[in-house]
């Protein structure tokens, strides 16, 4: 049986990316699910990864189907069908919040998206951040926000990581470090620790969606963005990202904002707290039962992901 968003129509395009940064012609691509003039307000999607790329989070197509809201999904710059830099590998300073901003930026200027009805952004993991970053901006024309399955901060998704690391078995314990101690982390041991380490948090209930197949395969194939980020431990930030904080800029964010992220989330509750007690109008929701992509857990989590997130981006600012 095809998935909902197998059948739902869909536009693709792409948005010319120029910057100081590159002397290369950049595009970013996208796709448009429903009526950009409809009257309401499309959400644009902000995938993880790093450079994940879109795939993934097809399944919220659903939110034009369901609720008539428009979606936009693109691949960020370094991944799936946009520009790849594979020449800035391991360049702190060419892969940051700041660059993704801009091409965020210019997408939206590309689409016309910033005057009435403006536009909503829902992050997941990276995207989250990348989220937090640009709403505590306050652009114009930003109406809501949801987080999913985001981090305050990288200090507190480290600290998750390595609580979660001190419940795994001792073998799998010592694989995990024996990888960081000697910087190997391509070795057999150390590969079936992390596999470990990922069932707990990333996917726990059935198969894995060839969706989140080829979005593990757009890092693989490409991994210039999030090794240069995250770095090359599969468990916690050693990468660019290490140190990122989203705490001081939280009172910024003045639209209403929906957080949720899952019971056995690597996004843990402590990653959330911040968010809550900080953003001024929010609303956080932990999906009972749900890991790090709630919203491909096929039965109730996914379906509670999109009633809520549905729910949240139709009802009026007001009542939020």
């Amino acid at each position: 049986m095809a998935a909902a968003y197998d059948e739902t129509p869909f536009q693709e395009g792409e948005a010319i990316f120029k910057s100081a940064l590159f002397n290369k012609e950049c595009h970013t691509a996208y796709k448009i699910f429903g009526s950009l003039s409809c009257g309401v307000a499309p959400v644009v999607c902000l995938h993880g990864g790093p450079a994940a790329g879109h795939d993934y989070l097809l399944p919220f197509a659903r939110l034009w189907s369901q609720f008539g809201i428009p979606v936009v999904l693109y691949d960020q710059i370094g991944c799936g069908r946009s520009t790849h830099f594979q020449e800035k590998a391991g360049d702190g300073s060419f892969w940051n919040e700041n660059l993704f901003i801009a091409e965020l930026e210019n997408l939206l200027e590309h689409l016309e998206l910033r005057d009435d009805p403006g536009f909503q952004i829902l992050g997941h993991s990276w995207g989250a951040m990348l989220g937090v970053a640009y709403a505590s901006s306050q652009p114009r024309g930003l109406r809501k926000l949801v987080l999913a399955s985001g981090t305050a901060s990288e200090e507190l998704y480290t600290r998750t990581a390595l609580r979660l690391r001190e419940s795994c078995p001792t073998e799998i314990q010592e694989s995990l470090c024996e990888g960081e101690r000697t910087g190997d982390f391509e070795n057999e041991n150390y590969q079936k620790g992390a596999a470990y380490f990922a069932s707990l948090t990333r996917w726990r209930n059935g198969p894995v969606p060839d969706v989140m197949k080829r979005s593990t395969r757009n890092m693989r194939d490409d991994p210039t963005v999030y090794r240069t980020m995250f770095g090359r431990n599969p468990a916690y930030f050693d990468g660019s990202l290490r140190g990122w904080s989203s705490i001081s800029r939280l009172p910024k964010i003045t639209v209403p904002t929906l957080i949720y992220n899952g019971e056995f989330d690597s996004s843990s509750d402590d990653t959330q707290v911040p968010f809550f007690e900080i953003i001024p109008r929010v609303r956080w929701v932990t999906l009972a039962g749900g890991c790090h992509v709630c919203h491909l857990e096929e039965g109730p989590i996914q379906e509670r992901v999109f009633q809520t997130v549905g729910n949240f981006l139709t009802q009026p600012e007001h009542d939020n």
